[in-house]
């Protein structure tokens, strides 16, 4: 029997409840968030705030391979209209494709993805928006199971689900086709491959340990799967919003570091040298070149057709096939680059921007639609109201910032790789932007928190465990830290109950909507 240095149950602790119950609660709980991101996913029956963008280009990827210019200005209101009224005749039209290129800050997946919607439903509002409902929904199902995971507990992956669910922009964005919803969704995927892929590499150690000769390195564990779509998801984050890259950084540096200590843990007694020799190689190939060539294919339809912005295509047909590959990277390096010219000298004015300070607090709201044309007769009062805030929900905020500040407690005095791994991955999403606010002074909005929505969600779900304590804690300590949990929950409900009207649009009197205003700075305009 071979002497163990540490506990195999300790590696890898066994998850509570069975397989059946662990799937059928988090669908259970997608469920109750799906539906509350399909019904009347079609209203309001308008383009909302930068739907105007990423609609129409997920049309113009479906028609051409490219994003092309519209109709009207900046902001497309002739293409609005005639979107509207079901008019699909939204392009400009140009002697040659490349005429017609449009200039696009943000890589293509996203608007692939809102363009699938589009081919399945038609170009109508819940067209557009049903790609961003779907993977909301599903969403919702990773963050149940990638917190079981993480806590061994169904009961808490499934708070987990229930609290992402009744977070307002989550519900918002996930109703609306805008990019941030898309970058949430790649991030957490890639975050729960990343945590798969821990319990997975642990496994192989501990069956290795218990089976094969004692070496000072340790084995090679091989192909590792969950990290290769670890890597896939990371560089689908990036090929929908480029900020995507952060969390790539974080969580290629977190799974190497995850690695050396389960080799320590094990007892080797050389595990850094062995986690460098054998982990960090397939480490860069899962978490740096996959996701480069994912980054990559995803501009498949701007290197295969000639109208991409930038895109020479005549020049890079004009002398055989090896020019054409250095001509077309050529282009398209100086396309990315244009784009790193424009995020970085992003500052023009709007009422609703604000301060990465400002987000955890959710002290700047941002109005996505507010109808100002409503007839009395519409909800019975002198003056109706119908909005999309897009807003969190201040219940599970507030309880957030309060989590995560005991989170880094917590790590301070135990080093628990959960706690650890939730601040990396708020930080990653989070802390980069105060650079841009500082250096660039650029125009940023409270729904490029999105992505870290995920991880306040864990921060809270993490504190709920150590409330509730272990199986064997007394009953009384169960019962208060039950209790206390469930009144977390509850009042989490009931705050998003009462915002949910100005969360989906639904008509109300202006007094009823004025009264979800939590705070005087969600209406008025920024500081100039």
């Amino acid at each position: 029997m071979r002497n163990w240095g540490v506990s195999p149950q300790r590696l890898v602790p066994p998850i509570q409840g069975t397989a059946l119950v662990g799937w059928a609660g988090p669908l259970l709980v997608a469920l109750f968030g799906g539906i509350l991101r399909f019904v009347r996913l079609g209203e309001p029956k308008a383009v909302v705030f930068d739907e105007t963008y990423y609609a129409k280009d997920a049309y113009s990827l479906l028609r051409h391979g490219v994003e092309r210019t519209m109709l009207g200005d900046a902001k497309n209101p002739i293409a609005d209209q005639r979107l509207i009224a079901g008019n699909l005749d939204i392009f400009k039209q140009c002697p040659q494709p490349s005429d017609c290129a449009s200039f696009v800050a943000h890589p293509p997946l996203g608007k692939w993805m809102i363009g699938v919607g589009e081919w399945l439903f038609g170009l109508n509002p819940f067209g557009w928006r049903f790609a961003a409902a779907l993977v909301g929904t599903l969403s919702i199902l990773i963050m149940a199971r990638v917190a079981r995971r993480m806590t061994r507990s169904t009961l808490l992956g499934c708070l987990a689900g229930l609290l992402l669910a009744l977070d307002g922009l989550h519900l918002v964005l996930s109703r609306t086709a805008l990019l941030d919803i898309f970058l949430m969704f790649w991030v957490l995927a890639g975050f729960a491959c990343v945590v798969a892929d821990r319990d997975w590499a642990r496994r192989r150690l501990v069956d290795w340990y218990a089976s094969s000769p004692i070496t000072g390195l340790g084995p090679r564990l091989g192909l590792r799967p969950w990290r290769v779509a670890a890597g896939l998801c990371l560089g689908a984050a990036c090929a929908v919003k480029w900020s995507g890259v952060f969390f790539l950084i974080a969580f290629m540096a977190m799974t190497v570091l995850w690695d050396m200590g389960a080799r320590r843990a094990l007892g080797l007694r050389e595990p850094y040298r062995g986690a460098w020799s054998y982990d960090v190689p397939g480490a860069f190939a899962a978490m740096a070149v996959v996701p480069a060539a994912t980054f990559v294919a995803t501009w498949t339809g701007w290197f295969v057709t000639a109208g991409g912005w930038g895109r020479n295509w005549e020049q890079a047909t004009s002398s055989g096939p090896v020019f054409f590959v250095i001509d077309s990277v050529r282009s398209w390096l100086q396309y990315q680059w244009q784009v790193l010219g424009y995020h970085s000298g992003l500052d023009a004015y709007h009422q609703y921007m604000s301060e990465p300070w400002q987000w955890p607090l959710l002290l700047r709201q941002v109005s996505f639609y507010d109808s100002a044309n409503l007839p009395p007769s519409a909800c019975g009062a002198d003056k109706c109201s119908q909005a999309v805030l897009g807003v969190g929900t201040p219940a599970l905020w507030y309880g957030a910032a309060l989590a995560l500040i005991g989170l880094i407690a917590w790590y301070v005095a135990t080093r628990d790789w959960r706690a650890g791994a939730t601040l990396l991955g708020f930080a990653a999403g989070w802390l980069p932007w105060f650079y841009y606010a500082i250096a660039d002074n650029r125009t940023m909005y409270l729904f490029y928190m999105i992505p870290v929505v995920p991880f306040m969600v864990l921060a809270v779900v993490l504190m709920a465990g150590l409330a509730l304590g272990k199986e064997d804690a007394p009953p009384a300590r169960r019962a208060t830290g039950a209790a206390a949990v469930g009144a977390f929950a509850l009042v989490v409900l009931i705050n998003f109950w009462w915002l949910y009207p100005v969360l989906t649009a639904e008509t109300i009197t202006h007094a009823e909507w004025w009264a979800r205003i939590l705070l005087r700075s969600w209406v008025t305009a920024a500081p100039k």
